[in-house]
C-alpha cells in the first residue's frame, strides 16, 4: 500500500492519539501552569505529528522526534505528575505511550515499510 499522507503512518496515528490525550489529560493543570508546563507539554506532544510530512521527513528528523518523546515529553510528565497534576495512572499509561511512540521512530529510520497500514488483502 503506497503512503498517500504521514497519517497512513501507524507511528503517526499513535503520535496523533498521543496527543490528543496529554492534551485532555492537561486541561486539568493548574491555570498558574498555562503558559509553562500545560504550553509546553501540548506543544511538544503535537511536534511528533506536525513534522512528519513525508517519509523522507520522517527518516530525517526520526531521531530527533524520538528524543523529543523520550526525553522531553518524559520530563514534563514526570513534573506533571511530581506537582500531582497528573496522577499515577495517568503518568504511567502516557509514559508508556512515550516510550512507544519514540521506539517506533527510532525505528522508522531502519525499516519505514514496517509503519505502512495494509489493507486486509495485503496481508
Amino acid at each position: 500500500m503506497q503512503i498517500r499522507s504521514a497519517k497512513d503512518l501507524i507511528v503517526y496515528q499513535k503520535g496523533y492519539a498521543l496527543a490528543i490525550k496529554i492534551f485532555h489529560v492537561s486541561k486539568s493543570f493548574p491555570a498558574e501552569e498555562k503558559y509553562l508546563l500545560t504550553d509546553q507539554i501540548r506543544r511538544s506532544s503535537r511536534s511528533v505529528c506536525t513534522n512528519t510530512r513525508s517519509m523522507g521527513e520522517a527518516q530525517i528528523r526520526g531521531a530527533f522526534y524520538e528524543q523529543t518523546i523520550r526525553f522531553r515529553w518524559r520530563e514534563r510528565l514526570d513534573s506533571a505528575h511530581e506537582c500531582e497534576y497528573l496522577s499515577k495512572s495517568d503518568h504511567a499509561i502516557l509514559t508508556e505511550k512515550c516510550h512507544e511512540v519514540g521506539a517506533m521512530l527510532g525505528r522508522i529510520m531502519n525499516d519505514p515499510s514496517s509503519f505502512i497500514l495494509r489493507s486486509s488483502s495485503d496481508l
